[in-house]
């Protein structure tokens, strides 16, 4: 019993001694007992466990911010009519691309049943931008430089008629691509071709081999007096003369191959100029009244 009745007073003395409202504080300095002690802790654990689930229900909302869906990207971002235009310009693009390499794959192919039939159409798509010229590769490499120059007689004030000294075209070209970066196929290939059209449709005495050797001869031509117009002769062009100079490319100098280096001329006949003869914008060195 009187274990019973300590307790009881023991009890209702820490009561007794907690601060009541209206009470004085107690001194800064004043210890405090061993009950206050337990006291304080027992209300911080009650206040810590009464505050645990707000802040887990502060963090809900964050674990929900994280499974958002990613914005979408791409053809998926565009608007119904953007995504339709998107389509229908790839499938334009895709279906080029394939007839494209089918047209190379035609040109290349050996000769069957569907170049004979549509060997015109392949050779329109792919000449002249899409040549594939296997010449620079093995077995049968192109080993020659190849000048095209010309010479021309022109009348003068008087009305006597000079002779020009070569003008090398070939090198005229050269000198347009040097240092180019976006050269024209017109500066590359077209006096080069022009004359490789010519050659391959006549034979060693400039004689034409087929129907279309007369075809090549004024091609080649037009091309002459249309490069021609720029260079101030001194009078009217009246007769044009062509030959290619041909010199093989030199040895390595690692090679014990012995290659001549000097040139080889093949001269044509002089041509007379004809009205046919000048390209649109070609004024030959002549008036408007054409004098």
């Amino acid at each position: 019993m009187d274990s019973y009745e300590d307790e009881d007073v023991e009890r209702a003395r820490s009561l007794s001694s907690r601060p009541q409202p209206g009470d004085p504080p107690q001194p800064a300095d004043q210890p405090e007992s061993q009950s206050e002690t337990d006291y304080r802790s027992e209300s911080e654990s009650l206040t810590e466990t009464e505050s645990e689930p707000e802040s887990r229900s502060d963090q809900q909302p964050r674990s929900e911010s994280w499974s958002e869906p990613a914005p979408a990207t791409g053809m998926a971002a565009l608007s119904l009519p953007y995504q339709v235009a998107a389509a229908v310009s790839l499938a334009i693009v895709g279906t080029l691309a394939c007839v494209h390499l089918a047209m190379v794959f035609l040109h290349v192919a050996p000769s069957n049943t569907v170049t004979k039939q549509y060997g015109e159409a392949v050779d329109g798509w792919v000449y002249p931008e899409f040549e594939q010229n296997w010449k620079l590769f093995a077995p049968n490499p192109l080993q020659q430089n190849v000048a095209v120059q010309v010479r021309a007689e022109y009348t003068v004030s008087d009305g006597s008629r000079r002779s020009s000294d070569w003008i090398d075209l070939t090198a005229e070209d050269a000198g347009a691509i040097r240092g180019n970066l976006l050269p024209s196929h017109v500066q590359q290939n077209e006096l080069r071709r022009g004359w490789d059209f010519y050659v391959n449709s006549h034979d060693n005495d400039n004689r034409p081999n087929g129907l279309r050797g007369q075809l090549s001869e004024s091609y080649v031509r037009r091309i002459v007096m249309q490069r021609l117009e720029t260079h101030d002769l001194g009078g009217p062009v009246e007769r044009i003369q062509l030959r290619s100079s041909t010199r093989s490319v030199k040895a390595p100098e690692w090679s014990d191959e012995k290659i001549d280096t000097r040139p080889v001329h093949r001269v044509l006949p002089w041509w007379t100029v004809t009205a046919g003869d000048l390209p649109g914008g070609v004024r030959n060195g002549r008036t408007e009244a054409g004098t």
